[in-house]
């Protein structure tokens, strides 16, 4: 009767062993492993030790049974520490691994030393077959290992449960029975003398529980999971290299990807390779001088795929280099198409944002014109002054004025036919006046460079373009300043008048006494010209003078052009 009931205990075992087997997976620790190996060799002890016809067949029996008495708990506890991702210091590692190998010394010594067992004789009774034993001093030394074997893996149980939020605890209530069960089983036929041993039935328990556990770890493994359905879906490729740049192997995926990769063998050094060193070795390098280069695109065969290189991490220690290659040709396409689209877009808003800009300039130039048909004295005043301001501004950037941006020179050019706006809010009586003003026509003409000022911000009011708002109203409000001070609205003296305000002066004072007015005829050039230059340091900026004098030229040109 014992004999079946070890035969079929031993049966159930290699049958859990292959199911183990057909579900094993190459992250699953080693400890658990090892506790399927060991238990149908602790099972198969029982069998020899039920059917032992002498002492010495019994001892042998009796020996694969301490096998797995020795080492099965050392493994359940490696794979409870395993499991529940504590780590093991590697002296505590050791110590306990040495602890089961002088176990099992002690017990492989019986019937040559009294160690383990003083005494030792078969007894059969009933047609069970058993051991009669004196226990020596190594037995207990065993009783005390498997007593710290059980503590440090019910300790680990434990923390684990209360303090890892990172653990299943459905896999640490799972592994507290086999742990407990297999000691309660243990004790039960040392103490209680049971006539048959139950502790092969508690391994097969244990075994049917660790069975849940691994399919279950499988699950839980998310970074394992993810890889293995990366893999199943067979759309992401797979190559790697050590240290030395020495191929290592690719998977299918990765050999249809980049076909040169079936033409290493391994170990082959890749910079030997034309095509790798063309590709692979590249892409390897720009990557150590900066891990920012780690993803690039590579077209081949129509495809464009995405290499993801990474550090081959073995262990703790970087071994090499691994590509991850992927069929990137539909997102990039869609890119491709949507950057085509986007420029599309961009190019049709640029349009119909210059066109706002044009419209926005005609108006202010049909203002600008309408103002000035109202002054008899100054017909294309407005045209003539822009084209001057540009004509300084040229010889400004040319010679290399300091601090003259491009935006500023098309801003300024852009203002310069606001300048006088404000005169549509002088009175027709003095704005067509013919001679020259007394005091109070005067006064009257000089407030149309502050309510011009006021006119260019209402207009300008919200638009984005901050700065030139900002230099119109400026070209409006200060044009009529003088270096010295003595000019209007404000008094403004040196550099406290705007710059844009400085270079529309001369523009302006440039205009009037070369162009032909109703009450005057047009001036000779080297006369305005004198004039001009006397003015320079108290009627216009001294540093300007420079500029003005490399204009000339294209300044008279210009005149001779429109006369």
């Amino acid at each position: 009767m014992a004999t079946l009931f070890y035969d079929i205990n031993f049966a159930i075992s290699l049958l859990l062993l292959l199911i183990y087997a057909y579900i094993w997976h190459k992250h699953f620790d080693v400890n658990l492993t090892m506790v399927f190996v060991m238990i149908p060799i602790a099972d198969l002890g029982y069998c020899f030790l039920s059917r032992a016809s002498n002492i010495q067949e019994a001892l042998v029996g009796n020996k694969i049974i301490y096998l797995g008495g020795c080492f099965l708990p050392l493994f359940v506890t490696l794979t409870i520490f395993g499991l529940c991702k504590l780590r093991m210091h590697s002296v505590i590692r050791v110590m306990i691994i040495l602890s089961g190998l002088v176990s099992y010394g002690s017990v492989l010594s019986i019937g040559y030393t009294r160690w383990f067992y003083t005494s030792v004789s078969r007894d059969v009774t009933n047609g069970y077959v058993m051991l009669q034993k004196s226990y020596g001093p190594m037995h207990t030394v065993f009783y005390i290992f498997i007593a710290i074997y059980f503590l440090l893996g019910i300790g680990a149980l434990v923390y684990s449960f209360f303090i890892r939020k990172d653990i299943s605890h459905k896999i640490i209530m799972m592994l507290f029975l086999p742990e407990t069960l297999t000691m309660i089983s243990y004790v039960i036929s040392k103490f209680i003398g049971a006539k048959v041993e139950l502790v092969p039935l508690t391994y097969n328990i244990a075994m049917v529980v660790f069975l849940l556990i691994a399919y279950r770890i499988r699950l839980y493994d998310v970074t394992d999971s993810a890889i293995d359905a990366i893999v199943e879906k067979g759309n992401t490729g797979f190559a790697s290299f050590d240290s030395n740049l020495r191929y290592l192997g690719s998977n299918d995926t990765a050999e249809a990807m980049l076909p040169f990769l079936k033409d290493l063998t391994v170990d082959t050094p890749i910079r030997k390779n034309t095509e790798m060193g063309e590709t692979v070795v590249g892409w390897i390098e720009a990557f150590e001088k900066d891990n920012g280069n780690d993803k690039l695109h590579y077209t081949a065969g129509g495809k464009i795929y995405l290499i993801d290189i990474n550090h081959l991490i073995v262990g703790k220690s970087r071994a090499g280099y691994q590509l991850l290659i992927t069929d990137d040709t539909s997102d990039q396409k869609y890119l491709a198409m949507l950057k085509g689209f986007n420029e599309q877009l961009e190019e049709e808003v640029q349009k119909k944002t210059q066109h706002i800009v044009e419209m926005h300039d005609n108006l202010i130039m049909s203002m600008a014109t309408m103002v000035e048909s109202r002054d008899n004295s100054t017909g294309g005043h407005i045209r003539r002054t822009s084209e001057c301001v540009r004509i300084l501004i040229d010889a400004m950037k040319r010679m290399g004025f300091e601090g003259l941006s491009d935006e500023f020179c098309r801003n300024i050019i852009k203002a310069a036919p606001m300048h006088d706006l404000g005169k549509i809010a002088v009175d027709d009586a003095v704005l067509r006046f013919e001679g020259r003003y007394n005091d109070r026509q005067y006064a009257e003409m000089k407030k149309h460079a502050g309510e011009g000022a006021r006119i260019v911000h209402e207009i300008l009011k919200g638009t984005d373009d901050i700065a030139f708002q900002f230099i119109a109203e400026n070209v409006a409000h200060y044009h009529h300043e003088r270096w010295d001070g003595s000019g209007y609205p404000e008094g403004l003296k040196g550099e406290q008048i705007p710059l844009e305000a400085r270079i529309m002066a001369i523009a302006d004072v440039y205009d009037a006494l070369v162009s032909k007015r109703c009450y005057k005829d047009s001036m000779p050039f080297d006369k305005a010209d004198a004039i001009i230059m006397d003015g320079f340091g108290t009627q216009f900026d001294k540093s300007l003078q420079p500029y003005y004098e490399a204009a000339r030229p294209k300044l008279e040109e210009y005149y001779r052009s429109i006369i």
